[in-house]
């Protein structure tokens, strides 16, 4: 696939790309929508805080862990047309209740549902990779990423504009968040009926259980479990972050740990009840695939997505305090770690695309994330500035490659399961974030870029010894076992057994 085909707006998969990645686009416009209004907030709005600003923060990123994690199985189950469309609508409602919010209660519950909506991402994932052939799939998949991701920048750059011109007045960033809630609200219902699962109706497999991940052997069982705990744990550290801020008492701190802990052994029974008769009844050799690849891939999305949402939100400061530089200045330099978004993601999927080794991509790309912030690790007030920014935007380059690389290998994996493969790194993007912004807070600058670049070093490491180059991953149609099409026997039994 070339760069030129994404203006061939009349091609079926061409439009849809384009359909999904403003969808996605929109989520995260929306998702976004507070920072750049933060100053605003705090001058209309006379009992809020500086700490409940960071609390809403916290709060903004707390469910998309779990989220992401629920909408993979819908996506499988129902399709990403439905759950794209109904998120959208849905979560245009509590951006609503936050815009006109005037209690501390309405503001922080309605940002805490919100924060649901980062599981878009997933979504429009799965919908490219029903609409794109292997062979292009990591191009298409990079570029729906990249310009889909560009929302929070086009947020944060429009917004306050919005506000004062278009809603003058203390209230102007309510009207500003209001008219992007019903913006996606809008495009919602439009997705519903601009655009299907695929091609054509077998595009969209489901499996045989939405409730888990399917895996293909005891020992993938085991892994599975291992590699989904620290999915709803890491919400623990949420938990605290708050009760240590004082916005939540100790009883309330230990039923929200009671509440993480149930949820964990729900899942597990989950993978258990799904997996147990599956492995007892015997997986047939066509339909088996590594589990260890998925976990590679959590690892990477860990490494890059995380670092890349740890590092924005301390980026510009850093940049301030280094160089003595204004707040503007440093936000429009730090800002270019956001804008390489647009060339390099889609570039990553590109190159795992024409390289035609997706693994050796992969880990040249984390070895590549490494590098770059063993040298931002080594920068200082004494390095020219020119060549601090220079180091940023090569260290990005490479951040968002390995995110393009990452689900340009997904889809290949296990065609009928792409929907929870994607939830499952996605969220290991974000879990990434919430570890590395927590050690933030107790570790220099310079400590910091060395800790994430041994993360992607280590990364690396889990790559080279468990990511497996997927089969038929440069192909004409992707893989289907037999399984799959005992699947679609039953599903068309079912369909003219209902008909009668």
């Amino acid at each position: 696939m070339k760069v030129s085909s994404v203006f061939k707006v009349k091609s079926p998969e061409i439009r849809a790309l384009h359909l999904t990645w403003i969808a996605f686009f929109i989520t995260f416009y929306v998702w976004f929508n507070m920072a750049p209004l933060a100053s605003s907030m705090l001058k209309s709005v006379d009992w809020l805080t500086q700490d409940d600003i960071k609390l809403f923060a916290i709060c903004n990123v707390a469910l998309t862990i779990p989220a992401r994690i629920i909408v993979g199985m819908a996506l499988d189950r129902f399709g990403p047309r439905r759950v794209f469309s109904i998120l959208m609508v849905t979560m245009s409602v509590p951006a609503l209740v936050f815009a006109f919010g005037d209690t501390m209660t309405q503001l922080l519950v309605s940002r805490l549902v919100l924060s649901s909506i980062g599981a878009s991402f997933v979504v429009g994932i799965h919908m490219t990779a029903l609409w794109f052939k292997p062979r292009d799939i990591g191009f298409a998949e990079g570029f729906y990423a990249g310009w889909g991701n560009f929302g929070s920048a086009a947020a944060a750059m429009t917004l306050p504009t919005i506000a004062i011109t278009m809603y003058a007045g203390d209230d102007g960033w309510r009207w500003a968040i209001a008219q992007s809630a019903i913006v996606m609200a809008a495009y919602g219902v439009y997705y519903w009926f601009g655009i299907t699962d695929g091609p054509d109706p077998k595009a969209h497999r489901k499996p045989r259980k939405a409730a888990a991940m399917e895996v293909s052997s005891w020992a993938d069982m085991i892994k599975l479990i291992l590699w989904t705990i620290p999915l709803v744990g890491v919400l623990g550290i949420l938990v605290w972050r708050i009760q240590n801020m004082g916005y939540l008492s100790t009883t309330g701190a230990v039923i929200a740990y009671l509440v993480i802990v149930a949820v964990v052994i729900y899942q597990i029974v989950q993978i258990l009840r799904v997996n147990v008769p599956i492995l007892k009844e015997g997986v047939p050799e066509d339909d088996k695939y590594p589990f260890s690849s998925v976990a590679a891939l959590n690892s990477t999305y860990f490494a890059n997505f995380g670092a890349e949402l740890a590092v924005v939100s301390m980026l510009p400061m850093f940049f301030e305090q280094t160089w003595g530089l204004s707040a503007a200045m440093a936000g429009l330099i730090a800002a270019s770690f956001a804008f390489v978004n647009l060339v390099a993601r889609p570039m990553g999927g590109m190159v795992s695309d024409r390289m035609g080794n997706r693994r050796f991509v992969m880990l040249s790309y984390m070895f590549g994330i490494g590098i770059g912030f063993v040298l931002m690790a080594m920068l200082n007030s004494s390095w020219p500035l020119i060549v601090a920014v220079a180091i940023t935007i090569f260290t990005s380059f490479f951040v968002q490659g390995a995110e393009g690389a990452t689900f340009g290998i997904i889809p290949s994996i296990k065609r009928r399961i792409t929907g929870q493969i994607s939830g499952m790194a996605g969220a290991y993007g974000n879990v990434g974030a919430v570890v590395y912004l927590t050690i933030f807070t107790f570790v220099t600058p310079t400590q910091f870029f060395y800790i994430i670049a041994a993360g992607a070093f280590l990364s690396w490491l889990i790559c080279f010894l468990w990511l497996k180059e997927p089969e038929g991953g440069f192909a004409e149609e992707y893989h289907v076992s037999s399984v799959d099409r005992m699947i679609e026997e039953q599903a068309l039994l079912k369909a003219e057994q209902a008909a009668r």
